[in-house]
């Protein structure tokens, strides 16, 4: 796979894929850190004399324009961000976008309206694909949360075009990750967190092979405790997968990996309760109550396994962090983790939230973009948009 720092792009105009699916109250941006991300992209492309034509998706309008997906708002903030001014198209295809892109000049930057409002984006349609492609001269993705989709802007477009490369945000996940999979220091602890085993399993799995310590939290947990035959209340649990969760158990056991669970949690009515109604062990869980978040005791075991690791990987919260209430295993973890001298890897929207609201982003040794691409790619998958750049490497 080729990158956007090994090839030269002067005088050119580039279509590039950047992941700008960013939280948004209203036209406020909340988290922007997806767009500060793809910054060192932008600016080599710059610096080089291209003109620059970016293309998005945000949020699920299921290919029909909605008004509160609009990129509008990231167009002013990148402006910012920036320092320069970038142009606002009406759409992403069509014959307006097309003069406007063909008469931007060296240095300047158009940001295409959501590609999702377009069907063709997420069917992977030639026709779309074809209308991308027109725009620019040479392509570069740099949206690695969106790489695990095989749609037109990440895959499709790359047909249409002679010229394609990897940005730099992408080479730096790819390494990354690439790199805590392939030879990692060790101990190396992986802390898979969030809500549903179904999701995770495959991640599960995969590094059953390569870490020497597995924590699971959040509400997955739950599914794994009542495998074991424990009660977990009115709490989230997937009962048709208590079986894997048991085999998993087993493999970590077989395979040496030592495996750990939370050992207390803390209770409450709902995840939207504003208070707590206390701490229980794994052991003495009331019918009537709700797990919703690690506790203390857990803490200090999670702590003991993390301090000596020299590689860690985390996905997903320990409880309802979006509660206060239920907010501390997570930001527990989270300082834990960052104070560790070793490689630290984090990825998912959860946890990179965790993180912000924290500022412990630059405690990190690196914050992944993707969800599913993070999830995907320390499954060991091929990524549809990787697979699409090698082939034209």
């Amino acid at each position: 796979m080729r990158f956007l720092d090994e090839i030269s792009v002067s005088g050119k105009r580039v279509l590039m894929r950047v992941d700008y699916n960013v939280p948004l109250k209203g036209d406020v941006i909340v988290d922007d850190n997806r767009i500060k991300q793809s910054l060192p992209t932008l600016q080599l492309a710059l610096d080089q004399g291209a003109s620059l034509v970016l293309c998005s998706h945000l949020g699920r309008p299921k290919g029909e324009p909605v008004p509160e997906f609009s990129l509008k708002p990231v167009a002013k903030h990148l402006s910012t961000l920036l320092g320069r001014e970038v142009l606002m198209a009406p759409d992403c295809i069509g014959p307006e976008v097309l003069a406007m892109a063909q008469s931007l000049e060296s240095g300047q930057v158009l940001l295409l309206e959501n590609l999702r409002f377009h069907a063709g984006e997420t069917k992977n349609d030639p026709d779309f694909s074809q209308a991308l492609a027109a725009l620019a001269e040479v392509y570069v993705n740099d949206a690695f949360g969106a790489s695990h989709r095989a749609h037109a802007s990440v895959v499709g477009v790359t047909e249409f075009m002679d010229v394609c490369c990897g940005g730099l945000l992408l080479k730096k996940e790819w390494q990354y990750l690439g790199q805590a999979l392939k030879d990692p220091a060790r101990p190396f602890v992986a802390i898979i967190g969030g809500a549903k085993v179904s999701s995770k399993l495959g991640i599960l799995r995969a590094l059953m092979d390569k870490v020497d310590s597995m924590i699971v939290g959040g509400a997955m947990a739950n599914t794994f405790r009542k495998a074991q035959g424990f009660e977990v209340g009115t709490s989230l649990v997937e009962d048709d997968l208590l079986e894997d969760a048991m085999n998993i158990m087993v493999e970590a056991r077989q395979k040496g990996v030592k495996f750990y669970l939370p050992v207390d949690f803390i209770l409450g009515d709902n995840p939207k309760g504003g208070i707590a109604s206390g701490v229980r062990t794994y052991q003495d869980i009331p019918a009537g109550e709700m797990i919703l978040d690690t506790g203390p005791a857990s803490h200090t075991l999670f702590s003991e396994v993390i301090r000596d690791a020299q590689t860690v990987i985390w996905n997903g919260p320990l409880g309802a962090f979006e509660n206060p209430a239920f907010a501390q295993g997570s930001i527990n973890l989270c300082r834990v983790v960052a104070a560790i001298s070793g490689l630290t890897i984090l990825g998912g929207g959860d946890t990179n939230v965790i993180v912000e609201q924290l500022k412990l982003a630059d405690k990190f040794s690196f914050i992944s973009t993707g969800g599913g691409s993070f999830l995907e790619f320390l499954e060991g998958k091929e990524l549809p948009a990787f697979v699409a750049l090698e082939k034209k490497s």
